[in-house]
């Protein structure tokens, strides 16, 4: 297997915001290979360019030999001992939120205007709520993501059919789709979990009880793409380990998960109404090998991780994306009216582009497919409709001007949603 993983689409995203005198904050799940984007893929770029290797300073602050700089009082005087000359200096900081007062010290390398800097965080917490206000407008973020298929299919050798199997199971952490066997990648993704994961959410949050934690993920991983609540997962934990768990507390387990971007929250959208529904909502994992991991690969279920999957690749192509609902009314065999919700898996967007989407894993029969379709036919706007099925074999319109797509196709090609 080829050990060179291509990220090119945040490669450049750096690129396009070098030099613009803001902080680059790469942020994203652990282990997505933010270290690797930043300290080799863009240290080598600019190496390649020219760039003096003495006007690039590093620092990784999660290692042991670095533990002294992360006083702000001892990194701050080492980083201005390096910067000798007028030159433009790269400042590539890794795992920043570990360091004291770490805001302070990057607006003030910012503040000069021969450095360009460059950080990775791991903690939405620190970091990604709300970047421009944390560093008082000179935030900029790129969110990275574990590998897309396309990605992981740049080191995969053979078929894409055989790779989209892999994939589904043991996602696209990097580390683990460079694992030559799969009980080496099955060992890293629940070593990643207890050692990395669990323990970073238990320190950083001074949790007491991980074991409702765990469950709470063990549910969680159980019903991907099924509307839920906190008071639902209440009743869950009632029914099934007897708990005395809250709702209150279950809503704040899950704003841990995201803060350390486990899982991502798809809110529900009232299509007619252009308003959020409150409750319920889907939650899904940033890595679907994660999730496999949680329950021991017992509940692959094709249809709920291919619309995990659809969903993670939209976020990674920069789309905001949330449930559809749409409200209908429609007569009963007695002609008398009946309301009836119909659900739209995806809404995506981004700026004046906006898609519907529906995930079907297989269209077995006519009746299913009018089932897919049956909410597109019923919203009377312009925007394009599409169905991802893994049993098209080649994209094509139907007659009602919905593209009907395979997940391979769409997953492959940056581009697939415009075909």
């Amino acid at each position: 297997m080829n050990t060179e993983i291509r990220r090119d689409s945040y490669l450049d995203q750096l690129l396009l915001r070098r030099n613009n005198g803001l902080i680059k904050v790469v942020t994203g799940l652990r282990r997505s290979g933010k270290s690797y984007l930043l300290r080799t893929l863009f240290k080598n770029h600019l190496l390649n360019e020219g760039v003096p290797q003495d006007h690039i300073i590093e620092m990784a602050f999660d290692l042991f030999d670095n533990q002294e700089y992360l006083d702000p009082k001892v990194f701050y005087p080492w980083v201005l001992s390096r910067i000798k000359d007028g030159g433009q200096y790269y400042i590539l900081l890794d795992e920043i939120q570990l360091m004291q007062k770490f805001v302070s010290v990057l607006n003030g390398l910012a503040d000069r205007k021969n450095c360009d800097v460059y950080v990775t965080g791991s903690n939405a917490k620190f970091l990604s709520k709300d970047i421009a206000t944390e560093f008082g407008g000179r935030g900029d973020e790129v969110h990275m993501h574990p590998l897309s298929f396309a990605e992981f299919m740049t080191v995969y050798q053979g078929h894409y059919y055989d790779g989209f199997k892999e994939y589904m199971i043991f996602g696209g952490i990097p580390a683990v789709v460079l694992a030559k066997t799969p009980e080496q990648k099955m060992a890293l993704l629940d070593s990643l979990f207890a050692e990395t994961y669990i323990r970073d959410i238990k320190i950083r949050n001074k949790l007491r009880n991980v074991d409702e934690m765990g469950t709470l993920l063990d549910i969680l991983s159980s019903s991907v793409g099924s509307l839920t609540n906190p008071n639902k997962l209440c009743n869950t934990f009632r029914s099934v380990n007897r708990s005395k768990i809250t709702a209150t507390t279950i809503t704040k387990y899950i704003g841990y998960l995201e803060d350390s971007f486990l899982i991502e929250e798809a809110r529900r959208y009232d299509i007619r109404g252009k308003s959020y529904i409150g409750t319920p909502q889907k939650y899904y994992f940033t890595d679907l090998g994660l999730r496999n991991a949680r329950i021991g690969y017992r509940q692959t279920e094709f249809p709920h991780s291919m619309e995990n999957i659809i969903y993670n690749e939209l976020r990674s192509r920069g789309f905001k994306v949330d449930v559809g609902n749409l409200s209908i009314t429609e007569q009963d065999k007695n002609q008398k009216p009946v309301k009836k919700q119909l659900e739209v898996d995806f809404i995506c967007r981004k700026a004046s582009r906006k898609y519907y989407i529906q995930s079907a894993y297989l269209l077995e029969t006519p009746e299913k497919t009018q089932q897919e379709i049956r909410p597109f036919l019923r919203i009377n706007d312009s925007f394009k409709k599409i169905v991802i099925t893994s049993d098209t074999p080649a994209p094509f319109y139907t007659e009602d001007g919905i593209l009907m797509m395979s997940v391979y196709d769409f997953l492959r090609d940056s581009r697939s949603l415009d075909f």
